[in-house]
């Protein structure tokens, strides 16, 4: 028997404890888990009798930024004074930080407990042990920070090379030997690319989701099931989509070190975040290093539309459903800031540009404010009149590109009703090839084809009623398109046309308006700065405070003053219907648009008519 060890800390029990770092060492290390609970036959040996095995961290880190419950409870136990000694294979599995080490240590020695490992017994109250102990301990500690050194940068200079793959995206397989390879799956490879030719042609990954879920298709994913990767098909998602089209690997590089590690300690427990980095601090960045799914062009300009689309300072926005065109592109000529925009009138549909982000943030006086409306025409007839020379090739393209979204959306579901007629055929197999008499199994089998057969009808059902939309809605005949071009004003100025649409047109053309008010002139002026590099000043009247935007021509207004001495009202107005006459407003409550009615509604075309 060692000496150090006296009766007082055999009349004690010992504890035996054993701790692997990971999961993986669990599952594949068995050897040394083995040989640390064969430490029970030293203890009997050194005339222990009651030994308990704490063995609740298996699997955790020592390092100190996990919590230990076997570690706690070890601790607790030998506070309470009824433990004799703590034993374990290597010291270093009690802790490989100095807090968690000198806390043990300083305990021990306290209650008069010993640390036993494989090569010899600890006395924590003699001052050589207690020596050694702190030595040991430091080099544990310094020892995992070598190795994690070392591992660390083993793995910068391989991924500085771009030999370092440990997981691909959906769309793309690792190959043996470290590669990034396509998909084999055609079906995949179409979802991906559809997702950001979407992107692309609607300008915002938001309006590609909605467009997926519109059309009832579906986006592959990937899961881990028993120790191997599946494909599984499901209801779009936004996160997923928006992580698919931000990710430059289906641009074809290798990208690593995005994101980083931050950890915080929040009421005793380590907290890890994670954060992502700009693409500067990235550690490693080749182009074509595999083939992707997009240019690297196009992945560029598709990250600029979606900062844009952001919120952030700085940002234009998304295109949206409000009434204003200028939102987000008009900059105060005094002093700097964005133009923020307001809806009034009885419907709050009318637009009103503000400058008061300098009264919000700092108090300062507000700056200009002026009406929408008027704005919003000058400029839609400014950018009119720059795109009316390549109206018609614009006119061809669309109608080109309208054909192509329905081949597309057919494409898709055609995919998708092959992949569904596979999986109702292999249920049907895996029914065919089970036991009848077994109706445990049978009935299960005969859900699973039901599903997939009622799945396989449903899109065929989708499908025909799709390609009936296709051949409903054929495409305009060049001579209609050429009328269309001919009369761009007319399409622009058209209540049924999407404002979305025009925004995303504008934004294209316009980079940023500087804008102010001119008071003694009555004016609002306006610097287009064109995504070219030119410039143009327009001016727009200002809306004076009850004036209608609508105005009844000063013809009619003329032709009302002189009947209204010889006719009434009624006469008027009928008169006036007539002949095709209406009035400034573009709708009534009542009546055909634009109609005159009667009570004194053929009178109001003008002011002061008597």
């Amino acid at each position: 028997m060692n000496d150090k060890i006296g009766p007082q800390h055999l009349a004690r029990k010992a504890i035996l404890y054993v701790r692997q770092s990971s999961p993986h060492q669990v599952q594949h290390n068995e050897e040394s888990r083995r040989m640390q609970y064969a430490m029970q036959e030293q203890l009997r040996q050194f005339g222990w009798t009651e030994i308990e095995v704490i063995d609740e961290d298996l699997g955790r880190s020592a390092s100190g930024s996990v919590t230990r419950a076997g570690f706690e409870r070890m601790i607790a136990e030998v506070c309470l004074g009824d433990v004799g000694a703590v034993a374990a294979r290597e010291v270093s599995r009690f802790a490989r930080n100095s807090r968690e080490w000198q806390r043990l240590v300083e305990v021990c020695r306290m209650v008069d407990t010993l640390l036993i490992d494989q090569e010899t017994v600890y006395h924590p109250r003699r001052s050589n042990d207690r020596l050694l102990l702190g030595l040991k301990g430091s080099l544990n500690e310094y020892e995992l920070d070598l190795l994690r050194q070392r591992a660390w940068e083993a793995r910068r200079e391989k991924a500085k090379r771009g030999e370092l793959v440990a997981q691909v995206p959906i769309g793309f397989l690792k190959t043996p030997d470290q590669r990034i390879e396509k998909d084999p799956d055609l079906r995949v490879q179409e979802a991906v690319r559809l997702v950001f030719q979407k992107c692309l042609e609607l300008g915002s990954a938001r309006q590609a989701f909605r467009w997926m879920i519109e059309h009832g298709l579906q986006m592959p994913t990937r899961r881990h099931v028993a120790g191997a990767w599946e494909t599984r098909w499901r209801r779009p998602d936004y996160r997923h989509l928006y992580r698919l089209v931000t990710n430059p690997i289906y641009a074809g590089a290798y990208a690593y070190g995005r994101t980083g590690v931050i950890v915080e300690y929040h009421q005793g427990a380590v907290r890890r975040k994670m954060r992502r980095r700009k693409r500067e601090d990235w550690l490693a960045l080749m182009r074509d290093h595999h083939e992707g799914y997009v240019s690297w062009e196009d992945f560029e300009r598709l990250q600029e539309m979606l900062k844009q689309n952001g919120t952030l300072y700085g940002s234009v926005g998304a295109a949206k459903r409000g009434a204003g065109l200028l939102n987000g592109l008009l900059r105060c000529r005094r002093c700097g800031r964005k133009l923020l925009i307001s809806y009034t009138g009885r419907q709050h549909k009318t637009p009103r540009y503000v400058c008061v982000r300098g009264a919000l943030d700092q108090g300062e006086s507000r700056c200009l404010n002026f009406g929408g409306v008027v704005v919003d025409a000058r400029i839609g007839s400014e950018v009119l009149r720059v795109v009316q020379p390549a109206a018609w090739e614009a006119a061809l393209r669309a109608g080109s590109e309208i054909a192509r979204q329905e081949r597309e959306c057919i494409a898709a579901l055609e995919r998708d009703l092959a992949a569904a007629d596979y999986e109702a055929a292999r249920a049907a197999r895996q029914y065919h090839a089970a036991d009848p008499e077994n109706r445990l199994v049978a009935g299960e089998l005969e859900r699973r084809w039901d599903v997939a057969l009622q799945r396989l009808a449903e899109l065929r059902r989708r499908l025909v009623e799709q390609r009936g939309v296709v051949h409903d809605c054929q495409p305009p005949e060049p001579s209609q398109l050429a009328a269309v071009a001919d009369d761009l004003r007319a399409v622009w100025q058209h209540p049924a046309a999407d404002v979305r649409l025009k925004k995303r047109i504008i934004r294209t053309l316009v980079r940023e308006i500087v804008v102010d008010v001119d008071r003694t002139g009555g004016e609002v002026v306006l610097v287009i700065h064109w995504q070219g590099g030119a410039h143009t000043e327009v001016r727009a009247p200002v809306r004076k405070r009850g004036q209608n935007n609508q105005h009844t021509p000063p013809d009619t207004v003329e032709a009302i003053r002189q009947l209204a001495l010889v006719c009434t009202d009624q006469t008027i107005a009928g008169y006036l219907n007539r002949n095709g006459i209406r009035t400034g407003k573009v709708s009534r409550a009542a009546g055909r648009d634009g109609d005159f009615e009667t009570e004194g509604d053929a009178r109001s075309g003008c002011q002061n008519w008597r």
